[in-house]
């Protein structure tokens, strides 16, 4: 192999390097996009009245404003915001709470999650009955 075609390898293999460089670049960059979501393309999350939660939900509403007693051990703990679906927080804004279902030996899908710096006084609350996959703003 002559210096021309040696030089000319190493020029390839430059350009073959950076260009896997910018793929995976690329990748990187639309998986984060994908992932991430802006302030402004989370919703704002429908709206529920305090008198419409069924009846198991007002109880631990009030509960909530008495500081327990809470029947589930993991009620009252850090909820993460994982879904993203509620207004983003620093870690330990929101908790939850189980909202029992009538006939179930388990805790179900209800849930409250409030969300402030004084559990017993939150600045706001969202019901989900459906395990986080969607929240209505619970407004008095």
């Amino acid at each position: 192999m002559g210096l021309k075609q040696i030089r000319a390898v190493k020029d390839r293999s430059w350009l073959v390097k950076s260009l896997a460089v910018a793929l995976v670049l690329a990748v990187a960059a639309s998986t984060m996009m994908v992932q991430s979501r802006s302030p402004a393309e989370v919703q704002l999350p429908a709206v529920i009245g305090a008198s419409a939660l069924p009846v198991q939900g007002k109880e631990v509403m009030e509960q909530i404003r008495l500081g327990g007693p809470f029947r589930y051990e993991k009620d009252g703990t850090v909820f993460g915001n994982r879904e993203r679906l509620l207004p983003g927080q620093k870690r330990g804004y929101y908790r939850e709470y189980t909202v029992p279902t009538p006939g179930l030996n388990h805790r179900g899908a209800r849930r409250i999650v409030c969300g402030g710096q004084k559990p017993r006084a939150p600045d706001d609350c969202y019901y989900t009955e459906d395990h986080y996959a969607s929240f209505k703003l619970i407004v008095q």
